[in-house]
């Protein structure tokens, strides 16, 4: 498959990355030489230089023969039009990031149905949506409803006298355990695996699990991961991530503080968020964060584009007592540092594209949960009529070792699945995996 990807910069490079490790051919488009050069250097994808919105430009990148066109630049209306030039040249599937919300409520349908719009992409309501989650789920690294939210994804980091550390896992989720719950990978020194029975799980490993909703609490000991709605939330950096993350904490109750360095952009926070206390300040000055008792909050959470202050910020929030910190990355090399300094957790608005780009470029996967660390993810598929799955048990089925399914859906049923569990054409499965056996699991279950 070609898939154009318009944008070179932290989210279009990390959609390439995923879309290339699955071995399609991506063109890389954009005016920026200098990100360019580094995509070229880091990924095997042809790339062009030259304004997105072109049609010299889209017909250099081979839009004519693309089968998908993926528009992730840093501005509407260069998307829109890239997708309507990518319509009339014959290209099937159009995505589009949309960060005004104008364009991608009702009022715009109109516009995005002339354009030849597909599919919308909102990276920072993603964003905003996943820190609210994280913010409930304290010590978690991952955090993700699936299955209309009867099953929950959790991911943690393991520490010393975790109940999961030392022991093979047969002995703890075996024949005779509990049943509502799966492990499904553990990142260690970098590389991650499916979790087996023999699997023995280390401090530090990074692991990631999947249980029903009754079965939550369970969950969340065996991860060493807690439940707490936070009181008080204190959010560095004003921009739209901030702005929809406050707007959602403030209706569930939670007091917010948003600081930011922009007058215009406080002003603009206090109109349209009453409830939430908008200070003007640099989130870099010591002071400010000292008046303010950053130390008081229940969590601290840093939004700026600037990986430095919000590793700094954190940092600071956490030396003055902040229960818990939670920081936006935009380059992936410094997930290690931010990990060393004591940032509780990680996150990018990269992983929700690339969910939504490999969503719609897999026929016959519903949903797709990547994550920031590691390259595991996590996939619901869909059983087809006569496939090679259809009317077998897993046990019967030679499936390959880098998937794990973790979960059957059967209409209002949710089971986690084992070796015994039958599917059935139209049941759907939830399976952790590793990017390379995504086309033979698609082959298997379609």
């Amino acid at each position: 498959m070609l898939i154009v990807v318009l944008g070179a910069g932290e989210i279009g490079s990390y959609v390439a990355s995923r879309l290339t490790s699955e071995g399609h051919d991506v063109v890389v488009v954009d005016h920026d030489r200098h990100e360019l050069q580094h995509v070229d250097r880091s990924l095997d994808v042809m790339t062009v230089l030259g304004h997105a919105g072109s049609p010299a430009v889209l017909a250099e990148a081979q839009v004519q023969r693309a089968d998908v066109l993926a528009a992730l630049t840093d501005h509407d209306e260069v998307n829109l039009v890239a997708c309507l030039l990518a319509r009339q040249a014959g290209v099937a599937r159009t995505l589009a990031r949309l960060q005004s919300s104008e364009l991608r409520g009702p009022a715009g349908e109109a516009v995005r149905d002339a354009m030849g719009v597909d599919t919308v992409l909102d990276p920072e309501a993603e964003t905003a949506d996943e820190v609210f989650h994280l913010l409930r789920f304290r010590g978690a690294s991952d955090v993700a409803e699936l299955a209309e939210g009867r099953l929950l994804l959790l991911g943690a980091r393991l520490v010393a006298g975790s109940p999961l550390v030392g022991r093979p896992v047969t002995e703890i989720v075996g024949p005779g355990a509990p049943s509502d719950l799966v492990l499904g990978t553990y990142t260690r020194s970098g590389h991650t695996s499916i979790v087996h029975g023999s699997t023995v799980l280390e401090e530090n490993d990074l692991v990631r699990a999947v249980c029903r909703e009754e079965s939550r609490q369970e969950l969340m000991e065996l991860l060493g991961v807690v439940a707490k709605r936070p009181r008080r939330v204190m959010l560095l950096g004003g921009g739209r991530v901030a702005e929809l993350l406050a707007a959602r904490l403030t209706g569930a109750g939670t007091e917010v503080t948003i600081v930011d360095r922009d007058i215009d952009r406080c002003r603009h926070l206090s109109e349209v968020l009453p409830g939430v206390l908008v200070l003007h300040g640099d989130v870099t000055h010591v002071d400010v964060l000292v008046e303010e008792e950053v130390g008081s909050y229940d969590s601290v959470v840093a939004l700026t584009s600037e990986d430095d202050a919000n590793i700094l910020s954190c940092l600071f929030a956490r030396t003055e007592g902040a229960e818990e910190t939670i920081g936006l990355v935009h380059r992936l090399s410094l997930l290690g540092l931010m990990d060393e300094v004591g940032v509780d957790a990680v996150l990018s608005p990269r992983t929700a594209s690339a969910n939504a780009v490999l969503r719609h470029i897999r026929s016959g996967v519903r949903n797709v949960v990547t994550f920031l660390e590691g390259e595991a993810e996590v996939i619901e598929l869909e059983v087809a009529p006569g496939s090679d799955v259809a009317d077998r048990r897993l046990e019967n089925v030679r499936l390959p070792r880098s998937m794990l399914v973790a979960a059957m859906i059967r209409g209002d049923t949710v089971e986690m699945a084992h070796g015994p569990t039958a599917l059935s054409p139209g049941d759907r499965v939830i399976a952790f995996t590793l990017p390379r056996a995504v086309s033979e699991i698609r082959r298997a279950f379609g």
